[in-house]
């Protein structure tokens, strides 16, 4: 199957490998491709949020949304997105990580990256080695490559249940589109 077969679906389908929020089973799970220095990712992560809050919160312990997030670096437009996806992988706290790196986008050089690490009381000597040996690139590579094999060319790119979502990038028509496919 090539990248053209479907272009509007989902290649490789969310699984316990992802780094993900929620339980993989939710009636609803969205799919995001991006990084950490893209401007509209960044959007996309607050209008994610309140999606998140909007539909787990309020209900008994069932969480209706289940949100994933795969690295799409585009080094040659974000050179720094690279280095601040492994950072991301590091020990056990992705999604604290992603929330600072997201947060301080235009500072991912490596010295604001170690003070991220710091503030977050990671083992300092540990994420230095990994960032230095690459630790995470083979998993931010087969994100890349589900989401070439997806039709990802762009960012954001954002899948609702395994369908490319394109319309606008506003809360009121992303939550149609959920609700949409929800029934």
């Amino acid at each position: 199957m090539n990248q053209d077969s479907y272009p509007n679906q989902l290649f490789v389908s969310p699984s316990q490998r992802d780094h993900y929020q929620g339980m993989l089973n939710a009636p609803i799970i969205l799919v995001e491709y991006g990084n950490y220095q893209c401007p509209q990712c960044r959007e996309v992560r607050q209008l994610i949020q309140a999606i998140q809050q909007h539909f787990n919160s309020g209900f008994s312990e069932e969480n209706w949304v289940c949100v994933v997030f795969r690295h799409f670096v585009q080094n040659s437009i974000y050179p720094q997105a690279q280095k601040a996806a492994q950072a991301a992988g590091a020990q056990g706290q992705f999604w604290q990580m992603r929330n600072m790196l997201f947060i301080h986008s235009q500072e991912l050089g490596h010295a604001y990256l170690v003070e991220y690490a710091d503030v977050l009381r990671l083992n300092i000597s540990k994420f230095l080695q990994n960032l230095s040996n690459q630790v995470h690139v083979d998993r931010i590579n087969q994100d890349m490559k589900s989401g070439l094999n997806s039709g990802v060319t762009s960012l954001a790119a954002l899948f609702i249940n395994e369908i490319r979502y394109r319309d606008r990038w506003n809360m009121e028509q992303l939550m149609a589109a959920i609700t949409a496919e929800n029934h």
